[in-house]
This record gives C-alpha cells, sequence and structure tokens, in this order.
C-alpha cells in the first residue's frame, strides 16, 4: 500500500504548476491514502502554497531607550546566529542622527546592538519619526564549503518523492533545491551535519498554522543551515543553542504543516544579503540505495 501511495504522490507532483495549486486527497475503500490533480468522488481539496514561515518576534526586536531627550535604538537578538538587520527610518521631524540610507549591520549571536542615537535639532520639544527593521538569519560574509551530506534518518531504504525544482513545492526561493523523501510516520531523523540547533518548532498538529510544520534548522560552521521540516508533534529531542554533531538524534519523521503525505523535507539555505535562499547540496550516497544512518551505517 506504501508504494500504491508513492506513485501516486509523484504523478500528481510532476502534473503541478509553480503557482498556488489545488490537489486532492482521497481514502479508498482499503483504507490507503491517495492524492491526485484530478477531482476524485469523495475527495476533500488541499491548496497548497510555498511558504516557510518562522516567527522570531519574541527573540529578535527593536527597543528604544530613552534618556535626556536622546533615543537610542537597539536591536536584541536572542538567537543562536549571527542575524543581518536593516533599520530604516522615515517620517523623520526634529530630528538628529539619522542618515539617509538604511542602517545594515550583523548582529553576533545573543547580543544586543545600539544602531543608532537620535537627538532632537529643537531641544525640549519632542522627535517624530517611524522606524521599520528588517532581518535575515546568518552571515553574509560567511563562504558555504563543499560537503555531501550523509542521509539524516534512520531507516529504509527510501525514495526521493521530489526532488530540486519540484513544480509541487520547490519553486520558491527558500526551497528550490530542497528534497523530500517519502517515509512512515516516526521514523527517526538524525543530523546530517554538526552545528548550532538555532530554532525548533515541536507543538504543531496536523497543518496547523505553520506551513512548515514542525522543524528543526541548524546552523553550520560555514555560515550555511540545514533544515528538516514537517516532524511528528513532541518528537524534537534537541534545544534551541544545543551544539550536535553528525548523527544526533533530532527528531522524528511526521505529516505536519503543508504536507501532502508522511516525508522529510530537507533543504539547506544560506543568508545571501538580507535574503534567505535555499542551495544545491548533495546527499553522499543515492537516497535510494540502503541507509547509512550518517556515522557509517551496517
Amino acid at each position: 500500500m506504501f508504494e500504491r501511495l508513492l506513485i501516486l504522490c509523484v504523478l500528481s507532483l510532476a502534473a503541478q504548476s509553480a503557482a498556488a495549486l489545488s490537489i486532492y486527497k482521497f481514502t479508498d475503500a482499503d483504507g490507503v491514502v491517495s492524492f491526485t490533480d484530478r477531482p476524485t468522488p469523495g475527495a476533500a481539496k488541499v491548496v497548497f502554497r510555498d511558504r516557510m514561515v518562522e516567527h522570531f518576534e519574541r527573540q529578535l526586536h527593536l527597543d528604544v531607550k530613552k534618556d535626556k531627550g536622546v533615543d537610542s535604538l537597539f536591536v536584541r537578538n536572542d538567537l543562536y546566529t549571527p542575524v543581518e538587520v536593516e533599520l530604516k527610518l522615515s517620517g523623520l521631524n526634529n530630528v538628529l542622527g539619522a542618515t539617509e540610507q538604511p542602517i545594515r549591520r550583523v548582529l553576533p549571536p545573543r547580543s544586543n546592538v545600539r544602531l543608532v542615537a537620535l537627538s532632537p535639532k529643537q531641544p525640549g520639544k519632542p522627535l517624530r519619526y517611524k522606524s521599520a527593521l528588517r532581518y535575515v538569519l546568518g552571515d553574509p560574509a560567511l563562504q558555504p564549503v563543499g560537503y555531501a551530506y550523509p542521509l539524516p534518518w534512520v531507516g529504509g531504504p527510501f525514495r526521493l518523492s521530489q526532488g530540486p525544482n519540484g513544480t509541487y513545492s520547490h519553486f520558491g526561493i527558500k526551497s528550490r533545491y530542497a528534497m523530500d523523501i517519502a517515509m512512515p510516520e516516526g521514523t527517526p531523523i538524525i543530523a546530517a551535519r554538526g552545528g548550532t540547533v538555532i530554532k525548533i518548532e515541536n507543538g504543531q498538529s496536523g497543518k496547523g498554522s505553520d506551513p512548515s510544520g514542525n522543524f528543526v534548522r541548524i546552523l553550520h560552521d560555514d555560515g550555511t543551515m540545514g533544515v528538516y521540516l514537517h516532524l511528528m508533534r513532541g518528537s524534537v529531542s534537541v534545544k534551541e543553542g544545543q551544539k550536535v554533531s553528525v548523527g544526533t538524534a533530532l527528531a522524528r519523521s511526521g505529516n505536519t504543516g503543508n504536507s501532502s503525505g508522511p516525508h522529510l523535507h530537507f533543504v539547506v539555505q544560506r543568508n545571501t544579503g538580507l535574503g534567505l535562499e535555499s542551495i544545491p547540496y548533495s546527499f553522499a550516497q543515492p537516497v535510494q540505495s540502503l541507509p547509512n544512518f550518517a556515522i557509517g551505517g551496517n
């Protein structure tokens, strides 16, 4: 039944366009769940959009400290990764210290950095301005190094259900070189490269509010980041700030977020300059081969 599901999924993926798209999910009399691009009696319509959404509002934010008429604008970065920020000021009235160009800076992990101090042109009168902060994870000055990724799971063999530039969902700038590997829910997921865990999500059920579902994001030494998506709820076993090595247990595979069926979505990204982009990578062995458990296998 699992092979039948994979075949139907692959046929469906090949037929999709690179825009928002509709697929149809249905369960036959034998309990087999299938997906197709054609309306089928009794099937539920699923609209899929390629969006990786991660929320950092509580971990990275702008603080304004007022002292003796001066506004000091700080950005607090509570994340375990460098972050590139851009601060724009507009609607300036009675303001000294502002520049016409946006202020860009790479903030170290776990830091609180003052970007600018604003004072009044006319003392005693209020400062008036608007601020807008944009940020992207990672340091764009770092350059990726070549690395062949061991397979990030235990078990198998499994098969690639959607590869790079897949028209079903791998067309966005953040996921165009991602790979989807179909596997049963609960498959152990392990780190394919050492680094620091910088973001996790562990409490989402089903589609939930985040298209990525539950996930683990790991920062590597060369500034790239490996992201493991659509994980099973409550299965993430690492914490933000934790150092991991190749083979460290991360979670179990699931079917959360905008997932067409049980699988692992694995993508490598880097900051290319105020932009987080998917970059090409390769596995150390064919996905269809026997598992190597990321640490040599057996």
